[in-house]
């Protein structure tokens, strides 16, 4: 069983390279006038790519091949009175560079729409806005070349609101209008208070799309049902994918804030997950998002080396 690790968005280890620099809609507002609002979100596109092309070589140069994109490459992407601005063409040649870059070495990147990314909403203008945001990451991933199905968005079910059961339907009901290059891209992953692991997973049986099981979210809440017995289930969702499974695995940051993501991977978590995983003996992909980016994955492999269960393969990569 091979397992690869990656991780969200920033780098600690690249000096001045993050990929979300952004303003805010008040300061954006300030400026004066059209040119200069412009300029500044050139600007700051132009950065933000640039940085993601760093990190990807990065990546690449330590033998790291699953990474998430920021939501964040264009600066109010979504705003009402930018909206109409064609970003692909005035960075085309930077989104196809890092395309280029992603399929040269077979980097799985994806993406993870905002909280606010809701299409089980009640609210027509809700979706619509959620609609708006799946459009802006899918159109990132074309601009860059990525038009395959195998670069997903990764979303959560969305708001109870009232009713659990008639809130899972109507995330399957709107669904169903979602365009067809965007219900190729979505996959579902359970979440920290609202929908667990068994409701998603019915979901996403429902609607033919691959899960991704989130094992910190999975002990903030759950039903009882044991990860041993849904695992498998989960895995299959996957099945007639490119890329093999994939999960998230965070540690709890203390007791008392037992939700929030902590710096570092508890490696006692860790390997007991990998003991019931490898009775599957299916290879699978781990995004690990902890606070401390890739120095989390970097101190993850350390210490697997360390415990001497795992053979290590490289900077990211072992086999159990």
């Amino acid at each position: 069983m091979i397992v690869r690790l990656g991780f969200v968005a920033m780098t600690l280890n690249l000096e001045d390279a993050s990929p979300s620099k952004t303003v805010t809609v008040t300061s954006y507002n300030k400026i004066e006038n059209n040119d200069g609002k412009r300029h500044r979100l050139e600007k700051l596109t132009k950065t933000n790519l640039q940085n993601t092309l760093r990190i990807l070589r990065f990546c690449a140069a330590n033998d790291i091949y699953v990474y998430r994109f920021t939501s964040k490459l264009v600066p109010l992407a979504t705003y009402p009175s930018i909206e109409k601005w064609n970003y692909y063409d005035t960075f085309i040649e930077e989104f196809r560079e890092i395309g280029d870059f992603v399929k040269e070495n077979n980097i799985r990147v994806s993406a993870h729409p905002d909280h606010f990314t809701l299409i089980n909403s009640p609210d027509e203008k809700v979706f619509k806005d959620s609609l708006r945001d799946l459009e802006y990451h899918y159109n990132v991933l074309k601009a860059m070349g990525l038009e395959d199905k195998r670069y997903k968005l990764v979303l959560h079910v969305g708001g109870v609101y009232g009713s659990k059961e008639l809130s899972a339907e109507r995330f399957i009901k709107n669904f169903s209008k979602l365009p067809p290059y965007i219900q190729n891209r979505i996959i579902l992953e359970n979440d920290d208070k609202s929908y667990n692991a068994a409701e998603v997973l019915k979901i996403c049986k429902s609607l033919k799309i691959p899960m991704v099981f989130d094992v910190h979210h999975y002990q903030c809440n759950n039903a009882g049902e044991s990860i041993k017995d849904i695992l498998p289930e989960i895995f299959d969702t996957w099945n007639n994918e490119y890329f093999q499974p994939k999960i998230h695995f965070s540690s709890p940051k203390s007791k008392k804030d037992f939700r929030s993501h902590a710096d570092l991977i508890d490696l006692d978590d860790f390997l007991s997950f990998l003991d019931i995983a490898k009775n599957l003996g299916r290879d699978f992909d781990v995004m690990l998002e902890a606070k401390s980016k890739d120095n989390a994955l970097f101190d993850l492999m350390e210490k697997l080396k360390g415990s001497g269960k795992v053979k290590i393969i490289n900077n990211s990569t072992f086999e159990c």
